[in-house]
């Protein structure tokens, strides 16, 4: 009787040849959108048939991939809404659409159980504020993830970290958000909300938040009427503190004067003659208030909001709505300084870099810019 020696189980194949690999992209490429469409997702039905029989040849993956690489974009949008909440997907291809262009990767940064923290921390420190926010907002976000968030300390990103209730932030993470909830009042809303917020850090919180987000925290919170009357004695204190030295000593605006300077912008804008550049020439003129009005015109801000960036303890506000109109960025030093003269040596730079930040679109910077200037008690933007 003859022994039946049992067939060694079929390895996966090996990488396809380049040449191979190429001759099947020139082939896709030739063919409608149409078609690459229908070849795209034909590969993707077989590599998820072959994920549920032992895994997918490496081959398949390598197609999968390079395919995607060069389809155009609609395809890769649909693409990335099928893959989105898959497990089977190559790990090299998720990580690609995770990276595309925002509207390709929200769906797959925001679900995909494929990327894993490394994955994440890549994309903070690659990728747009678009892809920093939606990592934010992922949920059950991760603790390195939210720590690496807030040791970047982007507005925008710190916000959006915020409001993911389901983010597993670490204390020491979370009371450095309500540390920057001084300056920044687009947080004070959500961490007075976020599950993390504990007693000690609410009665931090409530030092500088509005009457609203104080009643928020009461209700939440049975706060020791002594500490509470403190944290309410110590917000006071610091307010007129404030009053009385930093915003006055910062900005005098002549009232009589400021209705003058709007009547000129807003002529100007009728005009079509308010340009960026006539910022610059405002401020050579010794016009602050012309500045403060061109600027709030041309971004479309509200005047008392870039009077509060001018009187800030930090240029990095005043910057981004330069960067939000069009002003370039390298000039922005030279008219700092011009700005300083005018205006009694504010906004501060206690370090000399705040406002030394990464490339950002004009869109991009607008919406940080009124994250920075929101009300205390206002909504998020």
């Amino acid at each position: 009787m003859s022994t039946v020696v049992p067939s060694e189980p079929t390895k996966p194949s090996q990488a396809i040849p380049l040449s191979g690999l190429n001759q099947l992209l020139d082939l896709a490429s030739k063919r409608s959108p149409d078609d690459q469409h229908r070849l795209l997702m034909g590969v993707a039905g077989l590599y998820e048939s072959a994920a549920d029989h032992g895994g997918a040849p490496e081959a398949l993956a390598d197609i999968f991939v390079a395919l995607t690489r060069s389809a155009e974009r609609e395809i890769r949008r649909v693409l990335a809404q099928r893959l989105a909440k898959v497990d089977w997907a190559p790990p090299a291809l998720v990580r690609m659409l995770a990276a595309d262009e925002i509207e390709i990767a929200r769906p797959v940064i925001a679900a995909s159980p494929l990327l894993l923290d490394d994955d994440l921390l890549q994309l903070l420190a690659d990728c747009s504020i678009e892809h920093q926010i939606q990592v934010a907002l992922r949920p059950d976000l991760g603790a390195a993830v939210a720590r690496a968030i807030v040791a970047g300390g982007d507005a925008a990103v710190m916000t959006a970290l915020a409001t993911n209730r389901s983010a597993r932030i670490e204390p020491a993470a979370f009371a450095d958000l309500v540390g920057h909830s001084r300056q920044l009042a687009a947080l004070r809303a959500p961490l007075t909300r976020h599950p993390s917020l504990d007693e000690d850090l609410a009665l931090r919180l409530y030092q500088w938040v509005g009457e609203a987000l104080r009643q928020a925290i009461s209700d939440r919170f049975t706060l020791d009427p002594a500490r509470l009357a403190g944290a309410i004695q110590d917000a006071a204190q610091t307010s007129a503190g404030r009053a009385a030295s930093d915003l006055p000593a910062a900005v005098e605006w002549d009232l009589a004067a400021e209705d003058p300077d709007a009547r000129l912008v807003a002529k100007l804008h009728r005009a079509g003659q308010l340009r960026p550049a006539y910022l610059i020439r405002a401020l050579r003129e010794e016009k602050l208030g012309v500045f403060a009005h061109g600027l709030a015109t041309l971004g479309r801000f509200e005047v008392a909001q870039v009077h509060r960036a001018l009187a800030g303890d930090t240029a990095r506000p005043l910057f981004l709505a330069c960067i939000a109109v069009g002003l370039d960025r390298a000039a922005f030093p030279a008219l700092l300084t011009e700005i300083r003269k005018l205006n009694k040596g504010f906004p501060r730079d206690p370090d000399g870099s705040a406002w030394r930040l990464a490339e950002r679109s004009a869109d991009q910077a607008a919406y940080e810019f009124r994250l920075l200037m929101a009300d205390a008690d206002g909504p998020s933007v």
